[in-house]
């Protein structure tokens, strides 16, 4: 029906048979990005209509702007009344002789037609609803309605600025009608008259005609469970998804079946829904493969506290009998996510400061500085603080604090690393870490990418990267070569084209924690010639995974599905990983020591590199003289 050059999707047919309605990308108007000059699809996607017969008409056919005047009608209307009073009209002959007996019924010859499609010239066939393109993300047909769901663009890391919005597309007014917005999920009935919105927690029955509204209560709302019946189901429906979607169907060898035989006997000894994710996660380990997860269900944990946290080390000061500051995680505080409460401008706080109370209440040696922190709430928190042990020259202070540590001490450790690699590299030498290779990998990419691409060589760091999806935007932007240089009068620096080119040396750093997608970006690497590895062997798991529907209570599984090879055809790295050129081994003792010889082979590599090859692009050229 559409054409393999372009992306078409959500086909719904039209109730009366006539059309077929599908969303396709075919708006080529991009987006261009800040940080380079290149482009992203978005508001690409337009609504089409398929007429499926010859004959159909064209859903939006011209329309004229003249203004027709209809005549009175005088007497017809007086005499077709009489002619009905004498039966006197042909139309109420029952007479046994209409021709017309033969002839299928009405309904009938209308299903007829309805199911015909006239396969010649079809894609041909095709009409743009006379609506913008945009990110649409979900479609269906009433009685002379069509519904449509406008969302935003897709950012990873964040939700998108547009909330979903669901219109009811009126086909003869040929105009459109908002009936909610900021929706979770959707379902249209059966008769396609109503709409059964998610908003938040609640839902909401819509008319598709425009009609009022009506909030449902799901309170009272109960269901009668057997949790053992429904583990069973579980059970099964864990065992085919992997049957049905795991990547290899010869189940790596195994025998699929008799794994469900051995493991269901299991089934009688559950008692918890958590015993049941042992139970399957015991039996999808079988097949000795990456990414196979089993998790949630209807269960609950308990809440966890949650602590008002300050980015600070506490040490006691045994003499004084006093808490003081030894460490404070410096932030970066123009960032939300690695703001630091204590370094914030007006707290004046600094290492080797007194804490003598929080929240009012005196933290004494016999008092973990930590569980008044738990117990002081989430809102700002009265420190009391001071420069010296004197308990008189204390002062108050107001501070916002943190629920996690966890982006300060990701933070400080980079800085480290950078450090290590400014100095032992002086000043040559580049450096950021790709934590994952989903939202946080690519906004660290973007951070540190572009302020170094003018640098003679780049250490990328890959350790503990916890995978994701990312890598070929990453590798694609590290293979770029460049092609031209583009000088201005009046600027000092060099563009290079394409942009963003990094014209130096390159070595990546992996180790055992490197994963998933990272361990993709360490071959990729690799593959691509981009420059030497260095570290210890990579975890070994690529086989992908996605997101399908929950399983009966609420819980998941992912059936690894996406195997991952080389172009020559063989599977690679999953179950081995990938090795480096050169083996470095990080030794606890190292750590405390506040080394990392893996980073400083790096550097010490980079550095011979430069010694053999320099790598610093031209200056600007000497002005042409053109003159005869």
């Amino acid at each position: 029906m559409t054409s393999e050059l372009w992306n078409d999707f959500f086909p719904v047919f039209d109730p009366g048979g006539d059309y077929l309605y599908f969303f396709s990308d075919r708006q080529f108007v991009p987006q261009i990005g800040s940080f380079e000059y290149n482009y992203a699809a978005d508001r690409e996607t337009y609504l089409y209509a398929l007429a499926l017969r010859e004959d159909t008409p064209h859903p939006f056919p011209p329309r004229s702007d003249e203004v027709e005047v209809e005549e009175e009608e005088e007497e017809d209307g007086k005499d077709d009344a009489e002619n009905g009073e004498n039966g006197e009209n042909e139309a109420d002959d029952d007479s046994d002789d209409d021709p017309d007996d033969d002839e299928p019924e009405e309904d009938e010859r209308e299903e007829d037609e309805r199911d015909r499609i006239d396969l010649d010239g079809l894609a041909q066939r095709i009409a743009r609803f006379p609506l913008e393109a945009d990110n649409y993300i979900g479609l269906g047909a009433a009685e002379g309605k069509i519904l449509y769901v406008r969302g935003g663009a897709g950012y990873l890391g964040r939700s998108s600025d547009i909330q979903p919005e669901v219109f009811s597309y009126d086909l003869k007014k040929r105009e459109g009608k908002s009936l909610a917005k900021g929706i979770g999920g959707l379902v249209l009935s059966g008769d396609g008259k109503k709409l059964l919105v998610r908003e938040g927690r609640s839902y909401r029955l819509l008319d598709v005609g425009g009609g009022p509204a009506k909030t449902l209560s799901l309170a009272g709302l109960t269901v009668d469970r057997v949790p053992a019946e429904e583990w069973a189901q579980i059970f099964d429906e864990v065992w085919r998804r992997f049957r049905d979607f795991f990547y290899a169907p010869n189940m790596h060898g195994y025998d699929w079946e008799a794994l469900r035989e051995q493991y269901r006997p299991l089934l009688a000894h559950v008692g918890h829904r958590s015993d049941l994710n042992y139970v399957m996660s015991e039996m999808v380990a079988e097949l000795n493969v990456s990414h196979a997860y089993v998790s949630g269900g209807d269960y609950e944990a308990p809440d966890r506290p949650r602590a008002a946290l300050l980015g600070a080390r506490f040490e006691l000061d045994e003499d004084a009998g006093r808490y003081r500051f030894s460490r404070i995680f410096e932030g970066q505080n123009e960032e939300p996510r690695y703001r630091s409460p204590l370094t914030e401008i007006g707290v004046g706080i600094g290492e080797g400061d007194y804490l003598f109370a929080i929240q009012g209440r005196e933290l004494t040696p016999d008092t973990n500085p930590f569980q008044l922190l738990r117990e002081a709430g989430r809102g700002p928190l009265e420190l009391t603080v001071g420069s010296s042990a004197d308990r008189a020259e204390a002062r108050n202070v107001l501070v916002d604090p943190i629920s996690s540590e966890d982006a300060l001490i990701y933070l400080a450790w980079t800085e480290r690393s950078r450090r290590i690699v400014e100095e032992r590299g002086g000043g040559r030498i580049g450096y950021l870490h790709i934590p994952d290779m989903s939202a946080s990998g690519i906004r660290e990419w973007i951070k540190w990418y572009y302020g170094q691409v003018r640098k003679e060589a780049l250490v990328v760091d890959v350790r503990s990267n916890g995978g994701g999806n990312v890598s070929p935007m990453i590798i694609e932007r590290l293979r770029r070569e460049t092609l031209m240089l583009d000088f201005e009068r009046n600027r000092d620096s060099v563009d290079t084209s394409p942009g963003g080119v990094f014209h130096g040396h390159l070595v990546c750093v992996i180790d055992e924690d490197t994963a998933s997608d990272g361990d993709q970006f360490a071959y990729q690497f690799r593959r691509a010639g981009l420059g030497p590895i260095v570290g210890k062997r990579s975890w070994g798991g690529v086989v992908g995974i996605y997101g399908r529907a929950p399983l009966i209570d609420g819980g998941s599984v992912n059936v690894p599905e996406a195997g991952s090879a080389d172009p020559e055809g063989n599977w690679v790295i999953e179950g081995y990983g990938v090795d480096p050129d050169i083996e470095v081994t990080n030794l606890p003792r190292d750590i405390l020591d506040g080394r990392d010889p893996q980073l400083e082979r790096a550097v010490d590599l980079m550095l011979e590199k430069l010694a053999e090859d320099p790598r610093t692009l031209p200056g600007r050229p000497a002005d042409p003289i053109k003159t005869p």
